[in-house]
């Protein structure tokens, strides 16, 4: 049986990031073991995916960014893009490949973080800490008795919610045959598109350089679609909104992102934690993930590190919660137009307060000043309901 003082499961963003928080511990801190338990190759391991992010100035990450921003655009279905300038933030692009070889460089230079590639099957609390339980690729048990653990792994099925949007999108890694993109500015929301009965959809265009860019065709809706109707969908942007034509697909990328206003355990018993977005990292009202993990696994490695309980923190605050559960019940119900909405937001709302906004950093006054753009009557009715409604499970896409 195996022993450490913490094992984490599942090694995507969360579990990466505190564990290389866990391997470099300050020169004051105490020393923690640590197993890194990962699927073997498979189909339990997520495939390679993007994840983006904003912050300000260096951050721990940029030496495996793809790609970083300064300039946001958002285009309404009609009229002028509206451009803003970001400073002193940046929106940055990370590949999940180039994070994990930028962590397990270091991993591998620690002596204090175990990697250990089997599937878990059960998680058990006992005194004093858990049983993990697992099974390697050859079919052989792999147990392992631990302090503490922090689950990353997707859940089964989401927990009951009031409103449940699936943000669900296909993107294909470009290569035009002759200069096509604008480097410097990142399309964050290009509303011309068809819009669906209920939600909305967008495209979103990350460019690399002149010739490379990430072109995804996004939905906010209950249901996915088709492969097909993806490929349909973002064809028909790339080609009649964008007017890029000549080029190659280089790789693919397609995902859900569940948009929920249902409560996630943070804690499921004693010694046993979940982190990321099975630990409700996820921001309901836009299914960023990447920089609310982070702040997570931080406060985590921090706790741990001092010997202190290590409860991962709400990844956002109960008034976040609160007004992305109004928001989804707006856009669910179809009171609101999720087009006219967002654009509405950044044409009227300085960027950078809005991005502080949407990562839980303003205070009240400024979720204020941003409440005010939003339309108000449609809002306060949803928000009135809210109480009313009942809890509903959802079944994970």
């Amino acid at each position: 049986m195996l022993e450490a003082d913490v094992a984490i499961v599942g090694a995507g963003a969360a579990g990466l990031s505190l564990a290389h928080r866990l391997a470099r511990p300050r020169a004051s801190s105490r020393g923690v073991s640590v197993l890194l338990i990962e699927a073997p190759p498979g189909p339990l391991r997520p495939p390679p995916r993007t994840w983006c992010f904003w912050e300000e100035g260096p951050g721990p990450y940029d030496a495996a960014l793809t790609a970083s921003w300064q300039t946001l655009r958002v285009r309404p279905p009609r009229g002028l893009p509206i451009d803003a300038d970001i400073s002193p933030l940046r929106y940055k692009m990370i590949r999940s490949d180039d994070f994990e070889a930028h962590v397990r460089a270091d991993l591998e230079r620690s002596d204090r973080v175990r990697p250990v590639e089997a599937t878990v099957e059960a998680v058990e609390g006992i005194d004093g800490g858990a049983l993990v339980h697992a099974r390697t690729a050859a079919g052989r048990p792999c147990s392992a008795r631990v302090r503490w653990v922090f689950d990353s792994r997707p859940l089964g099925s989401l927990p009951a919610a009031r409103t449940t949007l699936l943000q669900h999108f296909h993107g294909w890694f470009v290569r035009a045959r002759r200069p096509a993109f604008t480097p410097a500015t990142v399309e964050l929301m290009d509303f011309r598109t068809p819009q669906p009965a209920h939600g909305l959809s967008f495209g979103y265009l990350l460019p690399i350089d002149r010739q490379r860019a990430l072109v995804e065709y996004t939905e906010f809706s209950s249901a996915v679609l088709s492969p097909d109707a993806y490929d349909t969908a973002l064809r028909r942007y790339t080609h009649h909104v964008l007017g890029v034509r000549d080029f190659d697909v280089t790789a693919t990328e397609t995902g859900v992102i569940p948009m929920t206003d249902a409560p996630f355990a943070r804690q499921t018993a004693p010694a046993v934690f979940r982190i990321g977005a099975a630990g409700g990292a996820t921001r309901p009202s836009t299914g960023y993930t990447f920089a609310a993990a982070l702040r997570q696994t931080r406060a985590v490695a921090d706790a741990l590190l001092a010997g202190r309980r290590p409860l991962p923190p709400p990844a956002h605050s109960a008034r976040s919660r609160a007004m992305d559960a109004v928001m989804l019940r707006a856009l669910d119900t179809g009171r609101v137009d999720g087009a006219r909405f967002f654009s509405r937001l950044f044409a009227h709302v300085p960027a950078e307060r809005l991005l502080r906004f949407l990562d839980g950093g303003t205070r009240l006054h400024e979720d204020l000043s941003v409440g005010v753009r939003t339309p108000v009557l449609p809002m306060l009715r949803s928000a009135a309901e809210l109480s009313r409604l009942p809890r509903r499970p959802f079944p994970r896409p």
